[in-house]
């Protein structure tokens, strides 16, 4: 590290310099007296001589480790707007193909990209609320049945602290919730039930639409099925992106909720779980992607203050988060037989 003793005379304006190392793939400092607001103005002061901070319980002190702060290039508005267009005329073209006419066609792509846009816009403004720079989201175009493959935004600076970092992990799938089950009520009354015959796929609902179900769905006798409309399909679609992102492996969303919650030794085994349930469920290619993200991203490193803990508020939305993730899991469909 070319200026460590740089680093290193920031860091003792604020905090009593125990031990310090630093060699080609590591730099960090053993620290006492954590105070959150000194560590505050360190990062603003190595940030402005291109360093990071990240801050972590070490027994009886802290260790403050260093990193690079990476380069963010300028957003480019205009490709989110071209993909924007492209996934628009995707999943309409998917929704006639589930619906067989127009109307039909662009009331599954308006639902669908509903719930996802509103997903991802909530993590989008999460991020500005509390500093970070994000992109808009990135709508991914996909020759899928759905038409797309989703939404991303990109994070462009480190998160500040855990408070920040749980709430750009549930502010997604909370938002996405909330837009999925009006779909999904307006999708269930207008489903159609039908003679259990010429049905390929079947699949076990889960608990949120069985619940909806009974409001608004029309009556299935033993010997029918119900015939989801495509707009029930969106909002089923929105119910099974809810769960995987709350799935608590590496950088999804129940990735950030988990971390910030718990020690980085925890979060890892926490993704472990995740993918196992993944598995179980029969979403083997998420869960293969799960499994890339898990080594790709190595240990997550949390906010740069791992330090200073997550408000009791905090806490009780992340029993509302746990509760959500339940009540929508949901198995992969099967082949009728």
């Amino acid at each position: 590290m070319d200026d460590f003793h740089l680093v290193e005379a920031s860091i003792s304006q604020y905090f009593p310099i125990i031990e310090s190392h630093t060699n080609d793939t590591a730099t960090y400092f053993e620290v006492r007296d954590y105070d959150q607001d000194k560590f505050a103005d360190l990062v603003h002061e190595l940030d402005s001589e291109g360093y990071v901070p990240f801050i972590s319980p070490h027994e009886d002190n802290y260790i403050i480790r260093i990193a690079q702060k990476p380069e963010s290039g300028e957003s480019r508005q205009h490709i989110n707007l071209i993909l924007f267009l492209i996934t628009l005329v995707t999943t309409i073209s998917a929704g006639y193909i589930l619906g067989g006419n127009i109307r039909t066609a662009i009331a599954f792509a308006v639902a669908l990209l509903a719930i996802i846009g509103t997903h991802e816009t909530a993590h989008f403004l999460t991020a500005r609320k509390h500093g970070v720079k994000a992109t808009l989201p990135y709508f991914i175009p996909a020759p899928t049945i759905i038409g797309t493959f989703g939404a991303v935004i990109n994070i462009k600076s480190p998160i500040p602290t855990r408070n920040s970092l749980f709430d750009l992990g549930y502010s997604g799938p909370l938002a996405g919730i909330l837009v999925a089950i009006p779909v999904l009520l307006i999708g269930l009354h207008f489903s159609t039930p039908a003679i259990n015959q010429g049905v390929s796929m079947t699949f076990i609902p889960p608990l949120i639409m069985t619940a909806l179900s009974y409001l608004v769905a029309p009556t299935v006798t033993p010997d029918q099925v119900l015939l989801l409309h495509p707009v029930a399909f969106a909002g089923w679609v929105g119910i099974l992106v809810t769960m995987l992102n709350l799935m608590p492996v590496a950088v999804l969303d129940g990735g950030h909720i988990s971390r910030s919650l718990f020690s980085q030794g925890a979060h890892r085994k926490l993704s472990i779980v995740g993918i196992l349930i993944t598995l179980a469920l029969g979403w083997f290619v998420m869960a293969i992607l799960m499994i890339y993200f898990f080594f790709t991203s190595k240990n997550h490193p949390g906010a740069l203050d791992n330090v200073a803990p997550v408000t009791k508020g905090r806490k009780i939305m992340a029993v509302i988060m746990l509760v959500i993730f339940i009540i929508c899991l949901s198995p992969f469909p099967f082949p009728q037989l």
